[in-house]
């Protein structure tokens, strides 16, 4: 093991203790990790939200051999303080990640790092480690998992009775998730196989996962049995590290012309498909605590019947009990739970989806022009205003390498732009800002703006908030370089920042991003200078649907508004200049409906082309100011 990794603080929020579980749930989730990696890399602070002591001594009870502290939020990183927990920081205060995915993602690379013997650990991010790595505020998996999973089953333990008595539609969401078919990279080899043993009725060795299989220093154990399913095969294979080819033999000829569509799909053995992964070991604590109350009241789960068979089988994954027996989790056995008397199963058709955004219109005929006519009939055109500083540029020579975008791999022709487009964002802020302002750097990405602001603002603090490591830790090693003390680093999804600030900036923001920090400038009563990018990744959400304004939803319907959106992306200099023309037009009606919506929230928005234009294919730039 690796001695060399530095300790960081891991802050967990605790409301209150719930039989064997600390609430909130992301705290029993991230204390679940913690003893299934048998990780002691972090210095672990309980961060109380109530006020009864008593809590703080039968909490200690759950945390199994994990030593915790407590400490009260106003004791936290003052980086901290403007971040949702769980979150974890680094040891010199700057660096902060935030948000239940995102610290269990680091946790997991933490032990790996520390011990590259615990392969299995690593395993958990799932296949190119992307496992829960979309934020939840545009992917629905990671939604589901992260945010709806855990409120759900909070909401349902502390309902009064006659409020508990219907499962939570998320848990039903979960249940047809668990119903849907497995897609995974190597997905026709796989249907293959399991077609040739469909058709010859196969045995195969199939490891048997049972108490005595699961304890420490005892073997597998492996019985011929006729197999359930393919998919088990491959699954349990991978957890003892065996290969697929050992399970199941090669395809025949005629299974291998078997036409892709002819094959059986593949049916979900884990919750993210064929593998154990991060997003089981968020939704087990979640899924166990629902289970428990539900045993308590006496319900049947005729009706979940996926949901109790992928409980069951997580209890035979290597070193899932033993760490539920550390956080005091006595999991349930549920054939017991399902021997009462049949009842009519609940129809999941039935139950609304919100995770599907009334996208069904992926496909759109036709050109832009008889939307555009549309809304010249009734009065609204792409107009720009004029640029405030035009002419206004950096010293670029002058400054140290490390604040220059140019610093890296970037080619010269792109880091000419990327200074052309700095100039634009810079002279905005600097139009707006004044000493002591809290500056927000959203979709950070290297930190190409925050780092020149922060060197050009000394007197302001900077925030950059990105969801990618790599690109944050990138611009961190820029900030060390300079020797900046004005400045944080957040990695974290949007909706984890709930700091107060004084200005939002974000170069390129990507797609439904640039709404998502509007939404945050506007809840902060915050300006903004913000220039869009990826128009054609726009599409309704849980939290946002299109149009924005109440002035383009009186006269444009979703559909119109998304034909808006594809072709706004048809900007590239390679084009032919009668299309850039229609693509910016386009662009400049998406951002004069977002501006609209600004206005209705008490905005004075310009929009603005950027100087020269030729500095990006994106090149428009939103100036917002409360008024």
């Amino acid at each position: 093991m690796k001695d060399s990794v530095g300790e960081e603080h891991l802050y967990l929020g605790f409301s209150r203790q719930y039989r064997d579980s600390v609430f909130p749930l992301h705290t029993s989730v991230s204390l679940f990790l913690l003893s299934y990696c048998d990780c002691k890399l972090f210095k672990i602070f309980l961060v109380p939200t109530g006020e009864n002591a008593d809590d703080q001594i039968v909490a200690k009870n759950l945390l199994g051999d994990l030593e915790v502290h407590f400490i009260s939020r106003c004791q936290l990183p003052v980086v901290v303080q403007s971040c949702c927990l769980p979150a974890v920081v680094e040891k010199d205060g700057k660096f902060c990640r935030a948000g239940l995915s995102v610290v269990l993602r680091h946790i997991i690379q933490k032990t790996y790092e520390a011990d590259p013997s615990k392969k299995e650990v690593l395993e958990l991010l799932g296949f190119k480690k992307t496992c829960l790595k979309a934020c939840a505020e545009v992917s629905q998996w990671t939604r589901l998992c992260e945010i709806s999973i855990p409120l759900a089953v909070e909401g349902f333990l502390t309902a009064s009775p006659e409020h508990c008595q219907t499962i939570p539609p998320d848990i039903l969401q979960l249940e047809r998730k668990l119903g849907e078919p497995v897609r995974v990279h190597n997905d026709d080899k796989i249907r293959r196989q399991k077609l040739q043993q469909q058709k010859t009725g196969a045995k195969a060795a199939v490891p048997l996962l049972g108490k005595e299989a699961t304890e420490e220093g005892k073997p597998m154990e492996m019985h011929e049995h006729p197999l359930p399913s393919l998919e088990l095969s491959i699954a349990f294979s991978k957890l003892l590290v065996q290969e697929v080819s050992d399970v199941v033999n090669r395809e025949g000829p005629h299974i291998r012309r078997t036409k892709t569509s002819d094959l059986p799909l593949l049916d979900h053995v884990f919750a993210e498909g064929l593998y154990f992964t991060l997003a089981d070991i968020v939704l087990l604590p979640c899924i166990h605590q629902f289970l428990v109350s539900s045993k308590k009241q006496g319900k049947n789960l005729a009706n979940l019947p996926l949901i109790s068979s992928w409980y069951q089988r997580v209890q035979k994954v290597p070193g899932v009990k033993k760490a539920a027996g550390k956080c005091n989790m006595e999991l349930l056995q549920l054939p017991e739970l399902m021997s009462a008397p049949e009842e009519e199963l609940q129809d999941l058709s039935s139950v609304p989806d919100e995770l599907e955004e009334e996208n069904e219109d992926s496909h759109f005929i036709g050109g832009p022009r008889p939307t555009m006519t549309k809304l010249m009939e009734n009065g609204i055109e792409a107009k720009f205003s004029p640029h405030p500083c035009p002419s206004w540029t950096l010293d670029w020579t002058n400054l140290p390498s490390a604040v220059s975008p140019g610093e890296g791999k970037m080619s010269r022709d792109r880091a000419l732009r990327k200074q052309q487009q700095l100039n634009n964002l810079v002279a905005a802020v600097t139009k707006l800002a004044k000493p002591g302002d809290v500056i927000v750097d959203f979709c950070s990405g290297g930190g190409h703006v925050g780092i020149v602001l922060a060197h050009m603002m000394p007197s302001c603090q900077v925030v950059l908030i990105e969801n990618k490591e790599l690109s944050l830790i990138r611009a961190k090693d820029r900030s060390d370089e300079l020797g900046l003390k004005n400045i944080w680093f957040i990695q974290a999804n949007l909706d984890y920042f709930n700091g107060t600030f004084n200005i939002g900036v974000a170069l390129h923001a990507c797609g439904v991003a640039t709404d998502m920090v509007i939404e945050h400038c506007i809840k902060a009563r915050a300006a903004f200078v913000i220039s869009p990018c990826c128009y054609g990744f726009i599409q309704n959400t849980v939290k946002f649907k299109y149009p924005r304004s109440h002035q383009f939803k009186e006269i444009l319907s979703y559909k119109e508004h998304m034909i808006l959106c594809r072709f706004a992306d048809q900007t590239a200099v390679q084009l032919p200049p009668e299309r850039r023309l229609i693509g910016k037009q386009c662009m400049g009606l998406v951002d004069l409906d977002r501006a609209r919506a600004a206005e209705e929230h008490n905005y004075s928005v310009q929009v603005i082309s950027m100087e020269p234009e030729s500095c990006s294919p994106k090149n428009n730039m939103f100036v917002g100011i409360p008024t």
